[in-house]
C-alpha cells in the first residue's frame, strides 16, 4: 500500500520499520511509515540514500537537473493521514472575520449560495483564487549537519484566504530558500514568504507583500465540513501539465488520520477525486464553491485506488486561530497517554466498570502534564462530560462516532480538559492541561542547522527521524530504531545523542570504525543532551576525556592532545566550526543541579507487542 500527500513535490523515502506514516515531499525521496500515505507534490528534489518504500507517498513534482524524478511513497510523520476536499460555489469572501480584540477564524454558515453549473465551472470566479507555487529548498545533511544539501525545486498549490495571505501545505515549503507564486493567467511570479508552518497539521500561512498580485482578487471562504457522498471538486497545479487542474468526486469517509508529514493523528476527508503530484496545498470545494479543505495526500496500494485526503476546515480553522491568539503557531495538544480498549466484559468487571465505556490508561508520558493527574489503571469514561466508549470513541454528529483524540485535537494548547476517571471502582473527575507532546525522537528539526558537536574527530549529534532515513535503517542499527519508535522522553529537553562518524586522525587511532553509537556519558555523568555534552566537554578539567556508549565501549581521549588537533582536524576536512550555532548558548539545566540523573534514558521503550495491537491506541 501507499499513501502519498498531494503537494508540490515528488518525494519518495520511508523506512517500513516506523510506526508512524511520515510525509513525501515533492522531492525525490519521501517519508515512510508502516502505513502507506503519500503526499502528493510536484517537486525536484536530489537524491537521497533511503530505505524502502512506503504505500503512503507526497504527491509532489520535483525537478533535478537532467531529469525528472519519480514520485516515491512517503508518509507523513504521524501516521499519514490526508484530507480532500469538495468543489462548489461562485462568489467568495475572505473566510476569516476579524474582531477587534482576537481574531477567531470561523466558517461561513450561509446557506443561500448559488451553485455553479457543471458547464460553467471554468468560468467560476473562485478559481482564480488558486495560484501555483513554486519552491526552491535547501534541507540540511543531517550526515554532515555542518553543511547543506544540493537545493532542489518543486511546485505546487495554494489558495487566497484574505488579508494578503495565502495557504498551502507545509510540506510544499519545507527547508525554503525562496518562494515564488503565480496567479492563474498570469505569466509574473511573485515572492511570498512563511509567516507559520505547522508541521504536525501540515498547513503553511504564506505572505505576497506585492499590491500588485492581489489587484482583483477574491480570497475563498471557509465552508463547513461535509457529509458522505457529497460532491467535491480538487483544484490546483499537479503534474502532467501547466495551467490549472479540476477533478471532481465525492466524500467517501470522514474520520481521524495519520498525516504523512507530521506527527500527528487528526481529522481527515477521505474522497474519490484524483489528487496527483502537485495538487498539494490546492483547495477542495463543495457544489456551493466553499472551499471544504485542503488536498494533501493520497493512499496507494494494488488492493485500492481513488484514495486521496484533504485536511478539513476544522483543522484549518484551528491552525489559523492557534496563529491569530499567539501570534505564531504553537501546535495541537496531546492528552499524553496510552490507551486500550475495554471491550471484553471481564477486562470491565476486573477494573470496576459497570457499564460498556470508558478506555484503560496503560502508560502515561513522563513529560506530559497527566503525568501528574492521571496513574496507570486509571479508566477514562469521559472527557468534557462527552461520554467515551468501550472501543476508544466518541459521538460525532448524527448516528457517527469518531476516535476519542478527535476531541483532544479541537483544544488549543494549555488548554484543561476534564476527566471523568474510574480509579479502584470510584468514579472522579480530574483537570488535565493539554500541550504539544515531546518526542524523544523529533520528527522534524526546528531551525535551519542540525546541533552537531566534534571533538578531536568525534562527531556528535542528536538522533532524529531525518537522519535515520538519510543514514538508512541499516546503518542505524536495530538497537537505535527500536528506541526511535518506541522509547519516551522522560523529561522535556532530552535527546538521544550518538556518535555520528568520526573522522579520522591520528589522535582518534582505533576509533575510525564507531558510527552510529549512542553515548550514554561523559566522565561519568550521564548525558541528558548534546547542549549537555557540550557543556561537560567545555567544563573539563581532567587529564582524560572518556565517552562510555552501549555494551560497555569505551573511547578514550588525552584532552589536552585532543584540543590541541581539533582546529587541524576541522581545517583539514573543510569544516567551519566545531559546535553548532546553538551550542555557542549558554547551557542552562532543565533537571536543576540537584536533581539526580540515574536512570537509564531511553533505554524504557514500549513493547513491540503493545504498540502492535489495533486495542492500544496513543491519545
Amino acid at each position: 500500500m501507499a499513501i502519498t500527500v498531494a503537494n508540490c513535490c515528488f518525494s519518495a523515502l520511508s523506512s517500513a520499520f516506523k510506526s508512524q506514516p511520515r510525509l513525501a515531499t515533492s522531492a525525490s525521496h519521501s517519508y515512510l511509515d508502516a502505513r502507506s500515505l503519500k503526499a502528493s507534490n510536484n517537486e525536484n528534489r536530489a537524491p537521497k540514500k533511503r530505505s524502502s518504500a512506503s504505500p503512503l507517498k507526497s504527491n509532489a513534482q520535483q525537478k533535478l537537473p537532467g531529469r525528472l524524478k519519480d514520485d516515491k511513497s512517503s508518509l507523513y510523520g504521524d501516521g499519514g493521514k490526508g484530507e480532500t476536499g469538495r468543489l462548489q460555489a461562485t462568489g467568495f469572501k475572505s473566510f476569516g472575520t476579524q474582531r477587534k480584540e482576537k481574531k477567531e477564524f470561523q466558517l461561513d454558515s450561509r446557506e443561500q449560495q448559488q451553485q455553479v453549473e457543471p458547464g460553467n465551472f471554468q468560468d467560476a470566479t473562485f478559481l482564480n483564487a488558486v495560484v501555483k507555487v513554486y519552491c526552491t529548498h535547501t534541507a540540511p545533511d543531517y550526515s554532515l549537519p555542518w553543511q547543506k544539501q544540493r537545493q532542489y525545486t518543486s511546485t505546487g498549490s495554494a489558495f487566497m484566504i484574505g488579508d494578503g495571505k495565502l495557504l498551502t501545505n507545509a510540506h510544499c515549503v519545507e527547508h525554503d530558500t525562496q518562494i515564488k507564486v503565480k496567479r492563474r493567467g498570469d505569466d509574473t511570479k511573485y515572492v511570498a514568504k512563511v509567516l507559520a508552518r505547522g508541521v504536525d497539521c501540515d498547513i503553511a500561512l504564506l505572505s505576497v507583500e506585492s499590491q500588485e498580485f492581489w489587484k482583483g482578487a477574491e480570497p475563498l471562504r471557509l465552508g463547513h465540513l461535509p457529509r458522505l457522498q457529497d460532491a467535491v471538486t480538487v483544484v490546483g497545479y499537479p503534474l502532467g501539465g501547466d495551467t490549472i487542474s479540476v477533478t471532481k468526486g465525492v466524500v467517501s469517509r470522514i474520520e481521524v488520520t495519520s498525516y504523512a508529514h507530521g506527527s500527528s493523528d487528526l481529522l481527515g476527508i477521505q474522497i474519490d477525486a484524483a489528487i496527483n503530484p502537485g495538487n498539494s496545498g490546492g483547495p477542495a470545494f463543495n457544489e456551493q464553491g466553499e472551499c471544504i479543505g485542503v488536498a494533501f495526500q493520497v493512499y496507494r496500494s494494488e488492493e485500492a485506488e481513488n484514495i486521496g485526503y484533504v485536511i478539513p476546515t476544522t483543522v484549518v480553522s484551528h491552525f489559523l486561530n492557534d496563529y491569530e491568539r499567539n501570534g505564531k503557531y504553537t501546535g495541537f495538544p496531546c492528552l499524553g497517554v496510552l490507551l486500550q480498549k475495554l471491550e471484553n466484559p471481564a477486562l470491565r468487571a476486573c477494573l470496576q466498570v459497570q457499564s460498556n465505556e470508558g478506555v484503560l490508561v496503560r502508560r502515561v508520558e513522563p513529560t506530559s502534564d497527566a503525568h501528574n493527574v492521571l496513574k496507570q489503571g486509571d479508566v477514562i469514561v469521559s472527557f468534557d462530560d462527552v461520554h467515551v466508549g468501550s472501543e476508544g470513541t466518541v459521538p460525532f454528529r448524527s448516528n457517527e462516532r469518531i476516535a476519542f483524540r478527535y476531541l483532544i485535537s479541537q483544544k488549543f494548547a494549555g488548554d484543561v480538559a476534564e476527566l471523568g476517571i474510574i480509579r479502584a471502582g470510584k468514579f472522579i473527575k480530574v483537570p488535565v492541561e493539554l500541550n504539544p507532546r515531546v518526542h524523544l525522537v523529533p520528527y522534524h528539526i526546528d531551525g535551519d542547522q542540525p546541533s552537531y558537536l566534534i571533538i578531536a574527530g568525534l562527531v556528535f549529534t542528536p538522533l532524529s527521524e531525518p537522519l535515520i532515513e538519510e543514514e538508512c535503517e541499516e546503518s542505524i542499527g536495530l538497537k537505535l530504531l527500536a528506541k526511535a519508535r518506541y522509547s519516551l522522553a522522560r523529561f522535556k529537553g532530552q535527546q538521544i545523542v550518538i556518535l555520528s562518524q568520526v573522522l579520522a586522525n591520528e589522535v582518534n587511532i582505533g576509533y575510525e570504525d564507531m558510527g552510529n553509537q549512542q553515548v550514554l556519558k561523559f566522565n561519568g555523568t550521564r548525558i541528558k543532551n548534546i547542549h549537555h555534552l557540550a557543556h561537560l566537554v567545555a567544563s573539563c578539567q581532567d587529564k582524560y576525556m572518556v565517552f562510555e556508549f552501549e555494551d560497555n565501549y569505551l573511547a578514550v581521549l588525552e584532552r589536552e592532545v585532543a584540543m590541541a588537533a581539533s582546529s587541524r582536524i576541522l581545517k583539514d576536512y573543510g569544516i567551519p566550526s566545531e559546535r553548532s550555532d546553538d551550542l555557542l548558548e549558554p547551557y542552562v539545566d532543565s533537571l536543576g543541579d540537584n536533581q539526580a540523573v540515574e536512570h537509564d534514558f531511553g533505554d524504557s521503550p514500549v513493547s513491540n507487542l503493545e504498540m502492535g495491537f489495533d486495542s492500544l491506541l496513543w491519545a
